[in-house]
């Protein structure tokens, strides 16, 4: 089924009908239901508060976009009650392979999760419509979550004590006020044109064709393969990866200069695509498509009442899965902030530590995304010639092979100089220092990330003692500790978002609380008074 601006569909839900007021008002506001989106709405309204998603579209659309999403948004996914399914109907893997040329033989390899023992694999592969529907399905159990569908935004007018939406449905328009904003509507963010912001960054000038296709009977690992100049496309690029339903994504460099409409014919892709899998191959489309890089982010995530999240935020290149996979970053990291200052338990600069912390992992992403296609598509002779180079010792030279970058995948982004952490005052040997997610580890009968929830955890190992009211405390043992390189008596302070805020070898009351007080956007006043509950610290 294709919708009449031509989208595929993938599930028909159909429009909601406009209010029946000509102004309504809302606490928050959700612009865009996709998984960014819905992933926001999940966030807070698992956290009780009420939530109304509005997205143009009524149905969930059937395109070729995201499919392959990190341990690390496994792992949010799993605090949002939603991991199971999507792990459960994704393929999984760990294992990329880069090639070069017509070897057969990969001149690297890496693996995505080299710390073994952690409850989800390094990726999974899935397409985002099932993703979306399992977000759905969760939010589908919370009264307090409206989604309005077919619901479009066309003013954007912000106001000292929030926002002022018009909204456009099939049935009318009205106008829709709320205390906070948040967009989660794309690339092409409504939202951020309405407020007359724009991106800055970088426009790659190549062209890549998507061909997504089904094809059964495929013996093949589970695996992200990668090609530099192979023969099915000499002198460019290509990649191949695994998703469910004998789904294949296939992606080939095209160049600059080309007719993108001419590209994704049929009769024009099939070529590619039987010269990479050989001439005898049956399969059926399901999506071709052209895209073109871009490495860009918004000057700031924070306007006023109004907060920018995933694409409508930053864009970086698909090499490396760092889009959907640094949306949900986005939305890991405000979830809590914005939460504690809907209950008046924070003042609204923390939500500023929000623009802060969320620019360092679109910078982290970006650099990242521009190394990758800059390795991809060389622009000089010397360039090509550095390339041809790294790939060429590669094969038989382990100092070469992190320097192939096919692109670089994503991976958690740390906040060494966050405000909301407190510096180590030990000497520390490994471990997770402040800024950076607790690494999973088995812990009882389960997994440590699954019993950290969503507030603040102080995890110890061995350690008692007074801790602020209301702060959870956790002993671990085993590999958890070990991981965290907690001695006996020692404890960290994990952030609701998995984030070490702070770690002590000899912790008392008064530094646990400072800490508790400056990972929620206060001071950090060492010497201050705290609500405390238990014993004296003893180590």
């Amino acid at each position: 089924m294709v919708n009449p601006q031509g989208i595929p569909v993938y599930k028909k839900i159909g429009a909601t009908p406009a209010p029946a007021v000509p102004e309504d008002r809302a606490r928050v506001v959700i612009v865009g239901a996709g998984p960014v989106g819905l992933a926001m709405a999940l966030d807070l309204g698992r956290r009780g508060h009420p939530v109304t998603v509005v997205t143009r579209l009524d149905f969930i659309a059937h395109c070729s976009k995201a499919i392959c999403f990190s341990k690390r948004s496994l792992d949010i996914l799993d605090r949002l009650g939603v991991g199971d399914p999507v792990v459960e109907k994704g393929v999984t893997w760990n294992v990329g392979k880069v090639f070069w040329g017509a070897g057969d033989t990969p001149v690297y390899q890496f693996d995505m999760l080299p710390v073994k023992g952690q409850k989800r694999p390094g990726f999974i592969n899935i397409q985002q419509y099932y993703l979306e529907e399992y977000l759905l399905d969760g939010l589908r159990v919370l009264p307090n979550v409206e989604i309005r569908w077919g619901h479009t935004v066309e003013g954007v007018t912000p106001a000292n004590d929030g926002v002022a939406l018009e909204i456009a449905t099939a049935g009318g328009r009205y106008r829709l006020r709320t205390e906070w904003l948040i967009a989660c509507d794309g690339s092409r963010s409504t939202v951020r044109d309405r407020l007359g912001l724009d991106f800055e960054g970088r426009v790659f000038e190549d062209n890549f064709l998507i061909a997504d296709i089904r094809m059964k009977n495929r013996e093949m690992p589970c695996e992200r393969w990668f090609w530099f100049d192979p023969p099915f496309n000499p002198g460019k690029s290509a990649l191949m990866h695994r998703q469910p339903d004998d789904v294949w994504r296939l992606d080939f460099q095209l160049g600059w200069n080309i007719d993108r409409e001419a590209a994704i014919r049929p009769e024009n892709v099939e070529p590619y695509i039987r010269a990479m899998l050989g001439e005898d191959v049956a399969f059926e489309r399901e999506w071709y498509s052209v895209y073109t890089f871009q490495c860009r982010r918004m000057a700031r995530f924070v306007h006023a009442r109004t907060i920018f999240a995933g694409d409508a935020a930053h864009l970086v290149s698909p090499f490396g899965a760092r889009g959907c996979n640094g949306g949900f970053a986005d939305i890991d990291n405000l979830g809590w902030k914005l939460d504690l200052v809907l209950r008046g338990e924070a003042g609204e600069d923390l939500i500023e530590t929000y623009n802060e912390e969320a620019i360092v992992t679109a910078d982290e992403n970006i650099l990242n995304s521009t190394r990758s296609t800059d390795f991809l598509t060389p622009k000089s002779t010397a360039s090509q010639a550095l390339r041809d180079a790294v790939l060429e010792l590669a094969h038989d030279h382990a100092f070469a092979r992190p320097f192939v970058n096919s692109g670089r995948l994503s991976t958690p982004v740390s906040y060494p100089a966050s405000r909301l952490s407190i510096p180590d005052e030990d000497d520390w040997a490994g471990g997770v220092p402040p800024g950076s997610p607790v690494l999973d580890a088995p812990h009882g009968d389960g997994w440590l990330l699954d019993q950290l929830g969503n507030d603040f955890v102080l995890l110890t190992r061995g350690g008692r003692g007074e801790v602020p009211a209301g702060l959870r405390v956790i002993s671990v043992a085993g590999v958890a500790a070990d991981r965290l390189s907690l001695e006996e008596g020692g404890a960290c302070l994990v952030r609701p978002d998995q984030y070490v805020a702070a770690r002590w070898k000899r912790p008392d009351a008064v530094k646990i609380a400072a800490a508790l007080a400056r990972a929620k956007g206060g001071e950090a006043d060492m010497g201050g008074e705290a609500d405390m509950r238990g014993e004296t610290w003893r180590n």
